[in-house]
């Protein structure tokens, strides 16, 4: 299993089986000297792109047929483009599309339903993600706004349902911020032509907001986390969202300070729910930094913390990690956590009795049990504590 994804075992071949993987092998071969061949003649024509989508249905990983996939789309968007329109059309294209944008258009719908099959086979497969985002940026170039935003969104919820399937895909949630990118520049697109439309007609309206997606991800990453604690594409996506999502809300210190709070709330009691989940204390440790002063102000959540502040922090953090301790004696990450942020407790505050000597030892004593393989580190650290 991988991500909840079964995978398939591979029993001893038998002779038959052994001739007729040759014979795919030698078939395969042919075909991809085939289309080696017509791309070096540069025909880039419906039979050599019928020819790539055979190869590619058995090996997606081909990266080299992508690229010339796409060299003979290419030429086939710009062939439309540059043609005039046939005067026996047997249909007109629908408002708002010429006839050459029209026929981009069931081009690229026509490979993405190509790609779908192997997205669902292959969903870690890189370069079918990538074919996906081409498309779509041929759309944005050569479609007007609204169409290709509706190809975008259209993405959006085929994204949406892609990492329901598997929620820890993380080439889905990269390809995810792609999609949300390109909709909000062309949502922005929109609202641009929209007023110097009504600016021609000499109509004043109020401006409208820019179209971010900013909260709805940030909620969206909630859903996810909800649903599987155990998301460190989700908990990622979340940390970098962040930063824009309390610009966009203008959040002031007090406001700042709760957002703060909620986070380690909420990360607190994902890590009492399981506290040997690795993407729960990476989360942690990024809330962790912004109590820092050596962390740069433009990255923290909560820029004008002073050291009283970060010492209620701290001491409030360091009960919670040991009252964790208490049902976890054999959690590496507890006492991790406890021994990396001992010395910047303590040079906040360095007379302060919450961490003793002995306590502080011990820790380092289990990390050596718990991790021996990392005992140069662990050492390291008792001679930087004086210990």
């Amino acid at each position: 299993m991988s991500h909840g994804v079964p995978r398939v075992a591979v029993g001893e071949k038998t002779e038959a089986s052994r001739r007729k993987e040759l014979k795919q092998i030698e078939a395969y071969q042919g075909l991809v000297d085939n289309v080696q061949a017509k791309i070096k003649a540069e025909e880039y024509t419906a039979e050599t792109l019928s020819l790539t989508s055979a190869l590619l249905s058995q090996n997606p990983e081909y990266y080299t047929i992508w690229n010339h996939r796409r060299l003979v789309l290419q030429h086939v968007f710009a062939k439309e483009i540059h043609s005039p329109p046939a005067e026996d059309a047997e249909s007109k294209p629908p408002p708002g599309l010429t006839p050459a944008q029209h026929e981009i258009t069931l081009l690229i719908r026509e490979d993405l339903a190509f790609l779908l099959p192997l997205l669902k086979q292959f969903p870690k497969c890189y370069w079918v993600w990538n074919h996906r985002a081409w498309l779509l940026q041929q759309a944005s170039q050569y479609l007007p706004v609204t169409s290709a935003k509706h190809l975008w969104l259209e993405e959006m919820a085929l994204v949406s349902k892609m990492l329901s399937y598997d929620s820890r895909n993380f080439h889905g949630w990269t390809y995810r911020r792609e999609v949300v990118k390109s909709i909000e520049l062309l949502s922005a697109q929109e609202q641009l032509s929209a007023l110097e439309l009504d600016d021609k007609k000499e109509e004043k309206k109020e401006k409208k907001p820019d179209q971010s997606m900013t909260e709805s991800e940030f909620a969206y990453t909630t859903k996810m986390i909800n649903t599987n604690l155990s998301n460190f594409s989700a908990w990622h996506n979340r940390l970098q969202l962040i930063p824009k999502l309390l610009k966009e809300r203008n959040a002031d210190p007090a406001a700042r300070r709760k957002f703060l709070d909620d986070e380690f709330e909420l990360i607190i009691t994902a890590l009492y729910t399981d506290p040997v989940d690795q993407s729960l204390w990476f989360y942690y440790n990024y809330l962790m930094t912004n109590l820092s002063p050596k962390t740069s102000p433009e990255l923290r959540i909560v820029a004008d913390l002073t050291n009283k502040h970060r010492i209620d922090y701290l001491d409030t953090q360091f009960d919670l990690l040991k009252d964790m301790l208490e049902d976890n004696k054999d959690c590496k990450w507890i006492y991790l956590a406890l021994v990396t942020y001992t010395p910047e407790y303590l040079e906040i505050d360095a007379g302060n009795k919450k961490i003793t000597t002995l306590e502080l030892s011990e820790w380092l004593d289990q990390l050596d049990q718990l991790d021996p393989l990392r005992k140069g580190r662990w050492l390291d650290l008792r001679k930087s504590l004086n210990l």
